[in-house]
């Protein structure tokens, strides 16, 4: 062999070692970057993490405000429709109780000989 291709066989062989070698180190600088971008990634969702808890809990406790809201309209609308059926049964017995009154006046006024009108009624509208 030629002095000359030794040479450029040892260049060759040197110039690949360096190109290998750059690239190990390019490789190397890369994953390190990657490593220290997903630290500064997971430091900032630690971060955030107590945040988030914070808005879960407000969550949570809107929620619980609503079911006891609804849980009131519940309780209320019962209590309405109780006093309704209440106001229902009381209005009944009072048309009861005017149906009887009115029947008792009429009977008064049947048998009363000087009774030549209807005597209106306290409580009650003479249109009526």
């Amino acid at each position: 062999m030629d002095n000359d291709v030794v040479v450029w066989i040892i260049v060759i062989a040197v110039v690949v070692v360096l190109l290998v070698a750059a690239l190990w180190f390019a490789r190397r600088t890369r994953t390190q970057h990657r490593r220290t971008e997903a630290a500064e990634i997971r430091d900032r969702a630690a971060e955030q993490s107590h945040e988030v808890g914070q808005k879960e809990a407000l969550a949570e406790e809107t929620a619980a405000r609503a079911r006891m809201a609804e849980a009131e309209a519940d309780a209320k609308r019962a209590e309405s429709t109780r006093l309704e059926e209440r106001a229902q049964a009381r209005g009944g017995e009072a048309a009861k109780s005017r149906e009887e009154l009115d029947a008792q006046v009429e009977r008064a006024d049947a048998i009363d000989p000087d009774a030549t009108q209807k005597i209106s009624q306290p409580g009650r509208d003479e249109r009526s």
